[in-house]
């Protein structure tokens, strides 16, 4: 899309609000009666954008650049399936994975027919997800996410192709009982191949049947078919599923596999509720839009270039991974839809860890370092899952504990928007004016987990949109692999000839000590 004089005009009106707001005190802001406006409810899911850098001018100013950039339109292609993923002439139909009607469709009702078979059956008792990136990330932080809620087999997640990640999960796998889920896209992604022959030559080894023991999940099922596999036992999904959004699809089998195919709907039920509210709602109280123009505003206008997710519940530990794959490599791009360069900051760095134990560790540098890092802080408001302490006195004082926990989410996000003066002692002063947002529900179920990560799917969709990158092509991560497979097949490196002189001569050197017997 090529920039308006419209859209140049709200940027640089938005350029002279941040030169201005970007000091106004967080104290003054939240004391404001518009604060309440920053509240927002969807069921039991609470949104607290009261302790950020935001008037309302400058919502007014944000919600101008989304009408100036076709987000209204753009959020409607995606969603009756346009090929909006123009590098590749693709639609982007991950929402459709979680409508109702999906379930009925012939390859659903075969995967939960699969799942519930072999849970059923009782025959496998460990399950191994032999998958990288989406095909890890994803399913691996929801079965993690969901323990309270795990019934069947021992599912376990294998992506790195370090062998020692397989290895030390096969050390607690006994062969017999074993079930693989090979899971790529293409089916030929060079890790997972790799540690699927090791698992095909593990199971070879104990004498089992190599097809019986593995499923495969794939948009390619002629590759998985010639690769070894039954065909009744391959799950495809569409090309149209990118692989950070791909967990509804059969990419979690694994998942439905360890919760049982009824709360795995209830995980996709969530996620429709969000859907819903994205599509129907008008931008002014939708809250992923309004949540993926904060992401703008920070980025771009406010030149803040990291942004932290900080889960108050240790079974969410894995969310910022998956969030850091689903937002970096959507929007982590330079170039617009069009291939023109980038006049403004897109896609920043996401990282997090779960409080309270960030606490412990970097969030001295988020309250008196010299970068301002907003952050979201999620929480749930009561406990699950906490069957060991099975006494009434354990009980009361775990949740005592998740009442400390939850207190101290709530804690950072006023330590961090208040501060604390103490001009006599400057290692103990504490600035404040640190944006945040709250972000609470009942319980962390199937169903609230849905939702929430559909929320994070919206957030990263809407920030694309206005910065008009594709948000569904990776080809950053191309470049890498062709490096890597062509220093892997150069016999030359020593002397520098054919294919090696594409490389540093340190690579070289590299090569040399990797590939030098031990003496």
């Amino acid at each position: 899309m090529e920039i308006t004089r419209e859209q140049d005009e709200v940027v640089a009106k938005l350029h002279q609000l941040a030169a201005k707001e970007a000091s106004l005190p967080l104290r003054d802001l939240m004391a404001r009666d518009e604060a309440r406006d920053r509240l927002f409810q969807l069921d039991d899911l609470s949104i607290d954008l009261t302790r950020q850098p935001l008037t309302s001018a400058s919502l007014s100013n944000l919600l101008a650049l989304a009408e100036a950039s076709g987000l209204a339109e753009k959020i409607k292609a995606m969603l009756a399936g346009q090929p909006i993923n123009i590098s590749e002439n693709r639609s982007v139909i991950h929402t459709e994975l979680r409508h109702p009607a999906f379930r009925k469709t012939d390859g659903f009702t075969a995967l939960c027919r699969f799942a519930d078979q072999l849970r059923g059956q009782g025959r496998f008792t460990h399950i191994v997800n032999i998958g990288i990136g989406g095909s890890d990330l994803g399913p691996a932080m929801v079965y993690r996410a969901l323990a309270a809620f795990q019934s069947g087999p021992q599912v376990y997640f294998v992506g790195n192709i370090d062998p020692s990640d397989l290895n030390d999960v096969l050390a607690c796998c006994p062969s017999d009982r074993t079930l693989f889920i090979i899971t790529s896209k293409t089916f030929s992604t060079a890790e997972t191949m790799a540690n699927a022959a090791l698992a095909r030559g593990w199971l070879e080894a104990a004498g089992c049947t190599v097809s019986d023991h593995m499923a495969g999940v794939t948009a390619a099922p002629a590759l998985a078919i010639d690769w070894g596999l039954s065909e009744d036992q391959i799950f495809p999904f569409s090309e149209g599923v990118g692989g950070r959004y791909s967990l509804w699809s059969s990419v979690g089998l694994a998942v439905m596999l360890g919760i049982g195919s009824d709360r795995f709907i209830q995980l996709l039920d969530g996620a429709y509720v969000m859907d819903r509210h994205f599509a129907d709602t008008d931008f002014n109280r939708n809250i992923p839009v309004l949540m993926g123009l904060l992401r703008v505003w920070h980025r771009t206008f406010l030149g803040r270039s990291s942004y932290g997710l900080m889960p108050y519940d240790q079974r969410l530990s894995r969310l910022p991974a998956w969030a850091q794959q689903l937002d970096m490599e959507s929007n982590g791009k330079s170039v617009t839809r069009e291939g023109h360069m980038l006049a403004m900051g897109s896609g920043p760095l996401i990282w997090g860890e779960p409080g309270t134990n960030g606490q412990h560790s970097f969030f001295q540098w988020l309250h008196q370092g010299t970068d301002i890092v907003p952050v979201d802080i999620l929480v749930p408001r009561q406990p699950n899952g906490l069957d060991q302490f099975t006494s009434p006195t354990l009980q009361a004082a775990a949740e005592a504990s998740h009442r400390t926990l939850a207190v101290n989410a709530v804690a950072q996000a006023e330590a961090l928007a208040l501060g604390s003066e103490n001009k006599k002692q400057p290692h103990r002063h504490f600035a404040g004016n640190r944006p945040s947002a709250l972000i609470s529900w009942d319980r962390t179920t199937p169903f609230s987990l849905g939702r929430l990560l559909a929320l994070y799917e919206h957030i990263t969709t809407v920030s694309g949109f206005v910065w008009d990158v594709n948000s569904f092509d990776q080809w950053g991560v191309e470049l890498g692999k062709q490096m890597a497979s062509l220093l892997a097949h150069s016999s030359e490196n020593q002397s520098g000839a054919g294919p090696q002189k594409q490389f540093s001569w340190s690579a070289g050197l590299f090569l040399a000590a990797l590939d030098q017997k031990e003496k």
